[in-house]
């Protein structure tokens, strides 16, 4: 999978690759070349005392030396380049995908995992790119070259490098083998942590309404206990890897000390020879190490590509289709026919037999209890969820036919959650329409009342919105929330319980102001107080994901049990 993925994002960057490849070729050249020059200097400039050929041999050490440090900048400035780039593009593609997930598809895999995915995924992915792009060419070009230039120097002392390279290559192997579970299971619960940390952040003023800090200081030290006992297990096979390596390492310096010395002395070898043969078998277990150190990242890069091709392969549930008709530019008519929707592994439906028709100029308002569908039935509307059974239309055409953004585009909802992104009032109301002119985003703000605090604010639209609009009031949220939402001239309109933080004088104005600015199209109000509904032209009320009454408020109080109970609890009679 880890393949995969860097064949397909590294198409784009063959030119880089070359360039990384001929440089860390001059750059291993240079390094094999130096110990035999070194070997020179000894046996023909030190022993021989040829000041001039010490002169030569050391002017040509330090050309190669400029040549290799230059090379390995190059190489890895590029390889670095290289790999952020990737990283960027994987990224990138991912969000893009995500965002054409549904609901049920973000579900699949939990939005604290996406998460994960998204950053420290990739970031696994791109480090282990940067490493192979630095040492791709340079590790086996030192090792068969390393061998080549100790088989020159001394072939009989070679024998040692039969038994040290493979005991080394088999560690490495080893530790390989034994990090890879190791690092699944922290991908998992760095994702296990994220959730935890995630809620807690989202309902930290749920806990301290409950007092339960030290439920969730439980909660939370138990996630990290565990992320922190798989991290220690790596971080055990890591150390007694590392200190192994160095262990062969050494005894094979001394073994070649100790042997080489025996055959300087019997004149078999000449003592340059053995300097540079020794220099050969660190080159040799460098490549090895390096190698082997790509072999040991290599688990978690592959890891981390799985589940991050898993969410690019994954194909959104809902999507447009190959051949889609297009929507007829007159308002639109949109109506729910025998709309049912039960969830996967749910013992009943969360919606059944819903027929509701919603036309250009009328207000429709639906009103039920906690857990009766309202919501449900508002994701159907802009295709966020897909019905069971039943057919939704637009303009009379199936939505099954219908292109996404198309469709979305003559939409606007006004989310149950008031939530603002940070930026400023101008960018945050411009998301409905970008480039829009600052007359329609005053427009918008003075319908839905929210213009006189705008206006009172001595950076008018350019007020800065803190992340989640936490810098202005509940009320002031959702007014900005339904300013967003009239920017962009659409053919329904949907509120879905967006007035339950306004005062009763400040909702009526915004009614008023919407019969008034986009009466044209048809608006779908869903509320918990009759008060905001009673003036609409029809209310559907909803009981256990059915519609139970339909009609004006006046009749409804009289056919409707469920409506007038709700009626009274409000003490809505009394205002009749």
């Amino acid at each position: 999978m880890l393949v995969s993925l860097y064949r397909r994002y590294l198409a784009g960057h063959r030119r880089a690759l070359l360039i990384i490849a001929v440089m860390q070729l001059l750059q291993t050249g240079a390094a094999l070349m130096l110990p035999t020059l070194a070997a020179d200097v000894i046996d023909e400039g030190v022993l021989e005392a040829d000041i001039p050929r010490i002169w030569t041999l050391g002017g040509f050490m330090l050309a190669l030396s400029v040549v290799q440090v230059v090379t390995n900048i190059i190489a890895v400035r590029f390889g670095a380049r290289t790999a952020a780039s990737v990283g960027r593009e994987v990224r990138r593609d991912v969000f893009t995908h995500v965002q054409r997930f549904s609901t049920a598809d973000i579900s699949t895999f939990g939005a604290p995992s996406l998460v994960t995915r998204a950053t420290n995924d990739i970031q696994q992915i791109q480090m282990v790119l940067t490493f192979i792009l630095t040492i791709m060419v340079m590790a086996p070009l030192m090792l068969i070259g390393g061998v080549v230039m100790a088989l020159r120097e001394d072939a009989g002392l070679s024998r040692l490098l039969v038994v040290a390279v493979p005991v080394l290559a088999a560690i490495m192997v080893l530790g390989m083998v034994k990090l890879r579970p190791l690092f699944a299971v922290m991908q998992k619960r760095i994702d296990a942590m994220n959730r935890v940390m995630r809620e807690q952040l989202t309902g930290v003023r749920v806990i301290r309404a409950f007092v339960r800090q030290k439920e969730e200081r439980v909660r939370f030290t138990r996630v990290n206990e565990n992320l922190r006992d798989i991290s220690a297990s790596t971080g055990f096979v890591m150390a007694w890897l590392f200190p192994s390596v160095n262990v062969i390492v050494g005894l094979s310096s001394v073994a070649v000390v100790w042997f080489g010395g025996l055959r300087v002395d019997d004149g078999a070898m000449q003592v340059g020879s053995l300097v540079a043969f020794l220099s050969y078998l660190m080159q040799i277990f460098m490549a090895v190490m390096l190698g082997s150190l790509i072999l040991m990242m290599a688990p978690r890069g592959e890891v981390a590509a799985s589940r991050v091709s898993e969410v690019l392969a994954h194909e959104p549930a809902i999507a447009t289709p190959h051949t889609t008709r297009s929507l007829p530019s007159g308002p639109l008519t949109f109506a729910l026919e025998d709309v049912s929707v039960r969830f996967p592994g749910a013992q009943r439906s969360v919606l059944g037999d819903i027929n509701l028709s919603l036309e250009p100029g009328t207000v429709t308002a639906l009103i039920g209890a906690t857990g009766s569908g309202k919501s449900t039935l508002v994701n159907l509307l802009p295709r966020l969820m897909d019905a069971s059974s039943g057919t939704l239309r637009a303009g009379g055409i199936d939505y099954q036919q219908l292109d996404l953004q198309e469709l979305r585009s003559r939409i606007a909802i006004v989310p149950q959650r008031a939530f603002l992104f940070s930026g400023t009032i101008r960018s945050t109301l411009s998301m409905a329409d970008p480039g829009v002119d600052d007359e329609i985003l005053w427009r918008a703000l003075s319908i839905a009342q929210a213009d006189d605090f705008v206006r009172a604010n001595p950076d008018g639209l350019d007020a800065v919105v803190e992340q989640g609009g936490s810098n202005f009031s509940g009320g002031q949220r959702q007014r900005l929330t339904i300013a967003r939402a009239l920017v962009r001239s659409a053919d329904l309109y949907i509120f879905d319980d967006s007035f339950s933080a306004l005062d009763t004088a400040t909702e009526a104005r915004l009614r008023e102001a919407l019969a008034q600015n986009v009466g044209h199209a048809a608006q779908l109000i869903v509320a918990q107080r009759v008060s905001t509904v009673r003036t609409a032209d029809a209310i559907a009320v909803l009981d256990h994901g059915h519609i139970v009454g339909y009609g004006s408020h006046d009749a409804l109080l009289e056919t409707c049990a469920t409506y007038r109970d709700i009626a009274a609890s409000q003490h809505a009679m009394e205002v009749l």
